[in-house]
């Protein structure tokens, strides 16, 4: 496919062709806000729990977000502010290195540790035993600085030739090489298209086992309703239900963010467009992911999801009333009997001499 002159141009400008630093300036404000509340809503949860091992990803997730909105908005609104685009701030291009390499290490990280999260929490439901045996806190903290490694010397294969960063209009962006005429180039991009690709079926394969798992134990605690069971135990298991849905339903919205976020990135490289328009809508959505992902935590924050699975289960749950009972046999419901101190009594009629109602 020939590639776009005005893109191939773009690579080369040294000012900003088009383009006002508002939107970078309210997507920079909301991507730090959002970040600082979600870190010191998990700091409180922190203090008032022990951290789990989800807790410890969430966290390195929002971490690596706050991280990401720190390491390239700033560029973008001082090359607005400059007029001087991204290759233009540095004879070496150094700059349009750093903003690309810093563009390939995020994307690949957040969905590394969104994968992890789903992975945990497949774990945690599917195989207890397991995970009881062999996953803690410290099995997070060795997973988060593996992917931060694997991630960092993958980004870093560009500077060896294996891959090329280049810059995109209007001068502000920097990423891969999308319609690269060197066969090395070509395939650096299938690799880093087919890792996100991989890592998105991953996650979406682990959240519906996750979400097979949740079913299967709410339907055992269901039919085990109508047996003898211990109100403490039962209470118990409700409580277990309702926070593998809390976590289930942040990691679901948090994945589905994502994708939407990084597919057509991913779906631009595979097919090789070097279009002006595509690529900016592209990288557009990839910058956004850090700013959605802390206001899907506060917005999922465990109140949240915990009142919606309390209402759903109050509406499924069955109260017996008055009326009902009443309807059931009425020989065994009676009101204001005769030496009530007053109000509605219910009495049970055995037939044995002795006992009330005899």
């Amino acid at each position: 496919m020939a590639s776009d002159p005005e893109n191939n141009a773009c690579q080369r400008h040294s000012t900003v062709s088009i383009g006002s630093p508002t939107t970078s300036a309210i997507m920079f404000s909301a991507g730090v806000l959002g970040n600082v509340i979600a870190l010191i809503l998990l700091e409180i949860r922190r203090r008032k729990h022990p951290a789990s091992l989800f807790q410890v990803l969430v966290t390195s997730l929002v971490f690596t977000d706050l991280l990401g909105t720190f390491s390239v908005s700033p560029l973008v609104l001082t090359a607005y502010l400059r007029n001087e685009s991204l290759i233009g701030m540095s004879e070496s291009r150094l700059v349009c290195q750093y903003f690309g390499y810093a563009m390939i290490f995020l994307s690949m990280v957040t969905l590394a540790i969104l994968l992890s999260m789903a992975v945990e929490r497949w774990l945690s439901i599917g195989h207890p035993y397991c995970y009881e045996k062999r996953m803690s806190k410290r099995c997070g903290y060795i997973t988060i600085a593996l992917i931060y490694l694997f991630c960092a010397l993958f980004s870093a294969t560009p500077f060896f030739g294996f891959g090329e960063y280049v810059q995109y209009c209007p001068g502000t962006w920097c990423f891969i090489d999308m319609d690269p005429s060197k066969r090395e180039h070509k395939v650096f991009n299938i690799i880093y298209a087919s890792c996100l690709l991989i890592m998105i079926v991953c996650t979406v394969l682990c959240n519906a086992s996750v979400i097979y798992h949740l079913s299967l134990m709410y339907r055992r605690r269901k039919a085990h309703r109508s047996s003898v069971r211990r109100q403490r135990g039962h209470k118990r298991r409700h409580r277990s239900i309702a926070k593998e849905v809390e976590h289930l339903v942040l990691l679901g919205f948090m994945t589905i963010a994502f994708v939407i976020c990084s597919l057509p990135l991913v779906i631009q490289v595979y097919i090789n467009s070097g279009h002006r328009k595509h690529n900016l809508i592209a990288l557009l959505l990839v910058s956004a992911n850090p700013i959605i992902d802390p206001w899907v935590f506060i917005i999922l924050s465990p109140p949240v999801p915990r009142l919606l699975w309390d209402k759903m289960c109050k509406t499924a749950k069955f109260k017996p009333t008055q009326e009902k009972v009443r309807s059931i046999h009425p020989v065994l419901y009676q009101s204001n009997l005769p030496g009530d101190s007053g109000g509605s009594v219910m009495k049970v009629y055995t037939g044995i001499p002795g006992t009330p109602g005899s």
